[in-house]
């Protein structure tokens, strides 16, 4: 039995060890490290890309297109389409940042729902956007499913403003 305890005491040393070397990126003071979505440092702002064909939506440049779920449609008076992201972001940060960068495009926020998922809803005079932010836990990336419309005819009959043509 003693001969146990010395080995149980080398294999808990070996996992701590491995563990603290895997944390190893998350300590602070590590350089290569990177602030939280959503969160400016001082210098950078955070990087955004826009999503398929719709310039005036954007993501983080953290979420990549799932395009085996993904779909669109285009026709000569509709487009849109339903289209899957995911990445390594935090769901909360991920709300922040969608709601900052539709404000800045002229999106506006006509509801949001929080529970498990948080589900937000935007709209433009001819354009819908509903987007669906699940966190799939702590070792799953978190996904969005968007949900994009565009009026095609609408939009001819406004000016650049999305005011009605007279």
């Amino acid at each position: 039995m003693k001969d146990v305890k010395p080995q149980n005491r080398r294999l808990t040393f070996y996992l701590i060890a491995a563990l603290l070397v895997a944390l190893g990126g998350c300590m602070p003071g590590n350089t290569t490290s990177t602030a939280p979505i959503g969160e400016v440092g001082a210098d950078l702002a955070p990087v955004a890309s826009p999503v398929a064909n719709y310039n005036d939506i954007e993501l983080p440049a953290e979420m990549k297109n799932d395009a085996k779920k993904s779909m669109s449609i285009s026709t000569d008076s509709f487009r849109g389409g339903i289209l899957h992201y995911a990445g390594r972001v935090e769901a909360t940060s991920l709300k922040d940042f969608i709601i900052a960068s539709m404000k800045k495009n002229k999106w506006k926020l006509v509801g949001e729902v929080s529970y498990k998922n948080i589900i937000l809803a935007f709209t433009k005079p001819n354009k819908t956007c509903m987007m669906n932010i699940e966190n799939n836990g702590i070792l799953s990336d978190t996904t969005v499913a968007m949900y994009v419309t565009v009026d095609v005819a609408a939009a001819r009959s406004l000016n650049a403003f999305g005011e009605p043509i007279e």
